[in-house]
This record gives structure tokens, C-alpha cells and sequence, in this order.
């Protein structure tokens, strides 16, 4: 019992009876109602509105009444009803239904803002490395052979994240055994093909490296690991900081990428180790297949042949991309909680789609607008540099939604003809990687328009 209800009139009310139908909309609808002053019943009605008014029966009523400390005297000398029930129904009879929200709740998908921004910090802070040690290896075909090695381990890298991520959803210990086999693996891969391609010598062991801290930093990063991932980057940033002031030497360039690529090696060792370790989970189910993760690993091969080409103009468009890698995970986390306030505020499947449209609109430009004058800044052909990113958020949304073979065949589609057309003129021109790459961009936007635009896609 919360203690007696107070009976007794309020002043200054007269006769209106203000119903609050929600607390998540700012409104009052005001019932006038006729009735004499002195009414007790309106008088009690105009007092408990906001309690009666979401019953859906009389007898909710009663129980209101009862928790209220309202006795069957006071029920019969004050309010001239013959029991509880009679009051209740009178009650109920007087004030009509509204039915309030309930409190939104926290938002699901509320973006972590210092791992997003670190995520674009800890992708770029890698390049460090090749301006501690390029003059070292620096030649035709060490660049290929770093590019062959890179393009590998960022494809392998997308599929075996993705198959990872599968096994986590089983338990720690199921995820970690995927890293186990398939982080060493990639990094195998890739240092193959950069032997291949340079032969033995300094730029074949650089690649060596690129792929053993590319194949560790993807480990760290499903495992949520980031800061540890900066903290092992500490000796790069620490020796290209001081190169303005002080020329360390071969032996100090190549020492201190070599310790950030031990340093992350552990980091990364010790971490699928903590995962070994969790308990087994009962009932694990079939493993998935291997074929899941394919488009997520083609998708990240012809995404780098198409930052690659634009690399080609600017290194320093590259490294613009690479930092917005954190804002764009930022926005896809906004796209997800903005998409749940447009489901709860539409009332049809096409006003819903129109919503969607929007917020589509709001995130993707909000990605793109900042990344004209970056473009501009480091004097390349923004056209390219905010077309590539366009399709790279586009795909990375509806890879979030579990949409895996469109941006997969898309994006391959495009760095196709940009690269058939580098095997003949030597380079793709700029108007031909922007022509592939808005293609691809604006194919991508459309199905994204069209598949996310459905409320079921985010049910």
C-alpha cells in the first residue's frame, strides 16, 4: 500500500482533465469535461487520468483504487457508489484510453567513440615503418612485392576476421582456434608471395614482416585488443618522431619496425592463448563453412586494388582513407541506431523507406563531405579518393547486415576493369578509376537503398 489517495479537490483545476498519453512524446491532450464543481468522482478521475487512462479493464482500475488505501466507506459517503467494482467502472467509463509508449530504452548500437577512433589511428600508424626503413629496400620490384603481400594479407585477413567473429558467437574458445590456424597461415601466404615476386633480399624480409604484424594486428583486433595493438606500435612512433632531429641509422630503422613486429607477435600469442583457455562450450554445432567467409575475402582483395591505384597518385590520398576508416565505423554504429529510431517512428512500409533514405543520405555524406579536402589537401583527384570511399562504407554496410556477395561482386567488378586497364596503359587513368569506382559506388548505394530499406532488414 502506497498510503491513502488524497480526496480532497485540488484548487485552481476548474474543469480539465489532463490525460498525458506519453512520456516519450511532450504532449497533453486536454478533455473538458461537463460536470458540476463539486462532482467527486469527475474530481478523482481528473487526479488518477494518467493511471487510468492505459488500463485496459475496469478491474485494473480496482486494483489501482484498492492500492491507493480507497476504503469501501469512502466509497460509499464520498463518491456514492455502492462498492469498489462501481466506483472502478465509473472510472473507467469517464476517462478515455491512452496507451504511452514505454521508455526507449538504450540505444543498442551507440558507438564506442574512442575504438572507432582508434581503430583509424591504429590503421595508418603502420605506414610508419616504411618511412623508417624504405631507402633500405626501396626498388620496382620491392614495391610490387610489398603490394603482392599486402593485397594478400588484407584479403586473407576480411575472411578469416569474418570466420572468427562466426566462432565467437560459439564461445572464446572456438574463435581462438580459428586465429590459431588461420592467422599463420595468411601470414605464410603472403610472405611467399612477396618472395616470389622481389626474391630473396631486404625487401622480401620487410614484406616477411608486413605480413607477420598484419597477421597479429587482425588477431588483436577481433579480440578487441586495440590499445594493446598502439602500445606495440610504441617503438615506430617513437623512432620516426625523432627523424626530423636525428638520422638513427640502418641498424636502428630496421631494429625498431623488427621490435614492433615481435611486440605485437606476443601481444597477439598471448591473447589467442587467454582464448584457448576458456571452457569448451557443449553443443557447438557444424562448423561453418569455409565458403561464409569467401566474399568477405574477395571484397577485401579488390577493395586494395583499388586503394592501391589511387596510392599510385598520392600516398598521402592513402593515408586520408585509411584514417577515415575510423569515422566510417562510427557511422555505420549510428546507421544501426538511427535505422531503430525510423522503425519506431514510421507508421508504414513506405514512410519507413523514406526514413531510411535519409539516414542513409546523413551518414554516407557524412563520411564522404570531410574527404574533398583531404583529397584536395594532399593534391589528389578527389573524385577517386571520395568515390573509393563511398563504395567502401556501402560495402562495409551491408557486410554489417550479413549482405556479403554484392559488395563482393561488385567491388571486383570494378577493380577488375581498373586493373585490365592498368595491364594496357600502364596505369588506369583517373578518369577510369572514377568511372569504376562511382559505378560501383552508386551500385552499391542502390542496394543498400533497396535492401536495407525493408523494416524485416532490421528486425
Amino acid at each position: 500500500m502506497s498510503g491513502p489517495l488524497s480526496l480532497e479537490p485540488g484548487g485552481g483545476r476548474d474543469d480539465t482533465l489532463a490525460l498525458r498519453l506519453s512520456a516519450t512524446h511532450d504532449t497533453t491532450l486536454a478533455l473538458r469535461v461537463a460536470r458540476a464543481p463539486e462532482d467527486p468522482v469527475d474530481r478523482l478521475a481528473a487526479d488518477m487520468a494518467d493511471q487510468i487512462g492505459p488500463a485496459v479493464h475496469a478491474w485494473e482500475v480496482a486494483a489501482l483504487l484498492e492500492s491507493e488505501g480507497l476504503t469501501g466507506e469512502q466509497i460509499r459517503e464520498r463518491y456514492r457508489h455502492p462498492g469498489l467494482f462501481s466506483l472502478a467502472g465509473d472510472l473507467y467509463g469517464r476517462v478515455p484510453r491512452s496507451f504511452p509508449e514505454p521508455p526507449r530504452g538504450a540505444d543498442p548500437w551507440a558507438p564506442d567513440h574512442v575504438r572507432c577512433a582508434l581503430r583509424g589511428v591504429l590503421f595508418a600508424l603502420p605506414g610508419l615503418a616504411y618511412v623508417l626503413t624504405g631507402r633500405l629496400w626501396h626498388g620496382e620490384r620491392g614495391v610490387y612485392a610489398l603490394i603482392a603481400a599486402g593485397l594478400l594479407s588484407w584479403a586473407w585477413g576480411q575472411a578469416l576476421s569474418h570466420r572468427a567473429y562466426l566462432r565467437l558467437a560459439v564461445g572464446r574458445r572456438e574463435s581462438g582456434r580459428t586465429l590459431l590456424s588461420g592467422a599463420p597461415a595468411g601470414a605464410l601466404i603472403s610472405s611467399a608471395a612477396a618472395l616470389a615476386v622481389a626474391g630473396p633480399g631486404p625487401a622480401a624480409l620487410f614484406a616477411v614482416g608486413q605480413s607477420l604484424y598484419l597477421a597479429a594486428a587482425g588477431v588483436l583486433l577481433v579480440c578487441g585488443r586495440e590499445r594493446l595493438l598502439l602500445a606495440t606500435l610504441a617503438p615506430l612512433i617513437a623512432g620516426t618522431a625523432v627523424l626530423p632531429w636525428w638520422e638513427p641509422g640502418a641498424v636502428v630503422r630496421i631494429a625498431l619496425p623488427a621490435l614492433t613486429v615481435l611486440l605485437s607477435l606476443a601481444a597477439a600469442g598471448r591473447s589467442v592463448l587467454e582464448m584457448l583457455r576458456a571452457g569448451a562450450v557443449a553443443g557447438d554445432g557444424t562448423r561453418p563453412k569455409l565458403f561464409a567467409s569467401l566474399p568477405y575475402g574477395l571484397f577485401g582483395l579488390g577493395a586494395g586494388v583499388l586503394v592501391t591505384f589511387v596510392g599510385q597518385r598520392s600516398a598521402l590520398a592513402v593515408v586520408a582513407l585509411t584514417l577515415s576508416m575510423g569515422p566510417a565505423e562510427w557511422l555505420l554504429y549510428r546507421y544501426r541506431g538511427l535505422s531503430l529510431t525510423a522503425l519506431r517512428a514510421a507508421a508504414d512500409e513506405p514512410g519507413f523507406r523514406l526514413r531510411s533514405a535519409g539516414t542513409l543520405a546523413i551518414c554516407l555524406g557524412g563520411y564522404l563531405l570531410p574527404l574533398v579536402p583531404a583529397a584536395l589537401l594532399t593534391e589528389a583527384p578527389p573524385g577517386p579518393v571520395v568515390a573509393v570511399a563511398a563504395l567502401l562504407w556501402t560495402a562495409l554496410l551491408l557486410q554489417a547486415f550479413g549482405i556479403a556477395w554484392t559488395p563482393a561482386v561488385i567491388t571486383v567488378g570494378a577493380a577488375s576493369v581498373a586493373a585490365l586497364s592498368a595491364v594496357t596503359a600502364g596505369a588506369p587513368d583517373t578518369s577510369v578509376l572514377l568511372l569504376c569506382c562511382a559505378t560501383a559506388a552508386v551500385l552499391l548505394t542502390a542496394s543498400a537503398l533497396w535492401l536495407l530499406g525493408r523494416p524485416t532488414a532490421h528486425a
